[in-house]
């Protein structure tokens, strides 16, 4: 920041893929209740578009598999990051997650073009995002801020969920179906426990 209270400029994150983060807002704000109260598959698939990423079950992990994106408590982070920094690596900083971390073919093969101008996506991990500035992997690995959090609510006994954008602020709730595909309730819980306290817990903590 800069001291007096006014929101960072993405150039203190220069791996964001500005117009695609501003363009995942928007899809996330552009989701409908119907859209978001439908049964989990579906309203995955519509978190999938909000991101920018596509809906590919049928590759290998690591080549842009994106079937665990949004399904546990960890991937929920719909972050754009800019073509150059989609290749960086894991050298440590980010705790609880693997040295390395290789994303960026991945991110090239599952990355929806359409989206804002440039960059790609990805469903990266919110671990450390708790903290200010927030320790994640896409502050710190891509060195990028994100279009928006998935945070399940405590208060909805976890069956409801809000989509936060990198400031914290509210784009978009959801109430979606048990269609059996759900995450299990303990990883929605683990979900809400991974942000709590920081400023991705402040919109769904006075709900």
């Amino acid at each position: 920041g800069n001291g007096n209270g006014a929101p960072m400029a993405s150039s203190d994150y220069l791996g964001t893929a500005e117009a695609r983060r501003l363009a995942g807002m928007e899809r996330a704000k552009s989701l409908t209740k119907d859209q978001l109260s439908a049964p989990w598959t579906e309203v995955r698939r519509s978190l999938l578009w909000a991101a920018g990423l596509k809906d590919m079950t049928d590759v290998p992990p690591g080549l842009g598999n994106t079937s665990h994106c949004f399904n546990d408590f960890n991937h929920c982070d719909a972050t754009t990051m800019a073509d150059n920094s989609a290749f960086n690596e894991n050298d440590g900083s980010v705790k609880g997650i693997a040295l390395g971390n290789r994303l960026g073919k991945g991110i090239v093969a599952a990355s929806d073009t359409t989206m804002g101008a440039g960059g790609g996506s990805w469903c990266t991990c919110i671990l450390g995002a708790n903290y200010e500035p927030p320790r994640d992997v896409a502050h710190v690995q891509f060195n990028s801020k994100i279009a928006w959090k998935l945070v399940w609510i405590p208060s909805s006994n976890f069956t409801s969920f809000a989509l936060v954008d990198d400031d914290g602020s509210l784009l978009n709730v959801g109430t979606p179906a048990d269609d059996g595909y759900l995450p299990p309730v303990g990883e929605r819980r683990r979900n809400y426990e991974a942000v709590k306290g920081g400023r991705y817990s402040r919109e769904v903590d006075s709900m």
